[in-house]
C-alpha cells in the first residue's frame, strides 16, 4: 500500500551519504533524484523512501511521533542494519530485540537530521 515515504532534510548532501551506504547493504539504490529531492527503492515499481528539502523554505523539523519502519526478513539482517546506521552516525532509540510476544523483533535510532526510522521483521 505505501507508495514512497519522504523526509526533510537540512544537508541533503550529507543525508544522501547516509542513505546511499545504509540502503546499499539492502541493495537499493538511487532511482530518482532532482536538485531538493532524492528517492532510494530496490526497484522503481517497489515501495520508496525519499529525502527532501522542505518545498516551503522553511528549514526541516522531526515529525513528533512520527517513524518509518523498513521490513526485513530475519534478526540478522535487523541487527546488522541497525548497526550499520550506528556505524554511520545515527543514534540509538531501541537496540534490537523482540518487542513483546508476537515474533516482532526491531531497532530504532534516529538518522543525521533526527527523523525515527525502524528495521524490523516478524
Amino acid at each position: 500500500m505505501i507508495g514512497y515515504v519522504t523526509v526533510g532534510s537540512n544537508d541533503l548532501a550529507k543525508a544522501a551519504s547516509f542513505y546511499d551506504a545504509l540502503f546499499a547493504e539492502l541493495g537499493a539504490g538511487r532511482f530518482m533524484e532532482e536538485e531538493t529531492f532524492i528517492a532510494w527503492a530496490v526497484s522503481p515499481d517497489k515501495p520508496a523512501f525519499s529525502i527532501s528539502r522542505p518545498f516551503d523554505g522553511k528549514p526541516a523539523t522531526v515529525g513528533n511521533g512520527v517513524m518509518i519502519a523498513f521490513a526485513l526478513e530475519t534478526p540478522a539482517q535487523v541487527k546488522a542494519l541497525y548497526g550499520k546506521a550506528i556505524a554511520l552516525g545515527a543514534t540509538d532509540e531501541g537496540k534490537p530485540g523482540n518487542r513483546g510476544d508476537s515474533g516482532f523483533y526491531a531497532a530504532y535510532f534516529r538518522d543525521l537530521d533526527g527523523n525515527k526510522l525502524n528495521f524490523f521483521c516478524m
